[in-house]
């Protein structure tokens, strides 16, 4: 998925606008105005927010090749799904927590960047399964897997109570849902011989409300779990333009999720 840079400033504005108008979250006014908002941006999803995991697993969908990273520091491709930063590089740097957000997966990755946090996110994944089992990809599941880890090494690094402080006021996001409609249903046909528009939004909403559901409970704990699906326009001169319009729709209004998350439909 190759993004252009106003895309990315799209995707980046709407999760600032969301995240200060969002009711349960409120960050304390710090008295330095140089301090950041937050102690650390976790975050999980796909390709809007993989900074280079992809670089790290066997997988074809990657972009650490030309012309990817034609506009980034060095003019070197880093993995990142565009010509430089991603949304997620914006953020950090918009709450002043720092200017890029690594890759967890990243060999160059110090201890010390993970005080600041990571993210998880892996191109070509979804929230269900199968979206990111055809395309070799870490998934949502997997991507909790490796927060646990993280979570592991952080108290190593920074001890008990700081690691706790840095989880529980950290901003999560997560970003992703696009690539189980556009990828997996339309293109594969695994999932659309056995479900229609509306039942595969049922499933894909399914999935997506477990995660939100039993992760805060389980390794969330305590932490500001800021939720985003973030999803790209399609082209309409595209001759499915409809059809996936009405799949997007679908799930991303769905009633079962409209008190749990942000939806971003760009």
């Amino acid at each position: 998925m190759f993004l252009s840079k106003p895309l990315f400033v799209q995707v980046l504005l709407t999760i600032l606008l969301l995240f200060h108008q969002s009711a349960s979250l409120t960050l304390a006014q710090s008295a330095d105005e140089n301090a950041p908002l937050v102690p650390a941006v976790i975050v999980f999803g796909d390709s809007i927010a993989d900074p280079g995991n992809n670089n790290a697993i066997k997988t074809i969908v990657k972009c650490n090749f030309p012309p990817y990273g034609l506009d980034f520091a060095g003019h070197k491709p880093t993995g990142r799904f565009c010509n430089g930063k991603i949304p997620s590089d914006f953020l950090a740097s918009k709450l002043g927590v720092k200017g890029l957000l690594p890759a967890y997966l990243d060999s160059n990755l110090e201890p010390q960047d993970l005080l600041t946090g990571v993210s998880f996110a892996s191109g070509g994944a979804g929230y269900d399964p199968l979206t990111s089992k055809t395309s070799h990809v870490i998934s949502m599941n997997d991507q909790l897997e490796l927060y646990k880890e993280y979570q592991g090494k952080l108290r190593t690094i920074a001890g008990e109570r700081r690691a706790e402080n840095i989880i529980s006021k950290g901003l999560h996001i997560v970003c992703v849902g696009s690539d189980d409609i556009a990828n997996n249903y339309f293109i594969t046909p695994l999932r659309k011989t056995h479900y229609d528009i509306p039942s595969y939004a049922n499933l894909v909403v399914s999935y997506a409300s477990s995660f939100f559901e039993f992760s805060p409970a389980t390794i969330m704990r305590g932490s500001r779990v800021s939720s985003a699906i973030v999803t790209a326009p399609m082209r309409a001169s595209s001759p499915d333009h409809e059809i996936l319009q009405y799949g997007y729709n679908s799930v991303f209004s769905h009633e079962l999720l409209q008190d749990r998350l942000w939806f971003l439909h760009l």
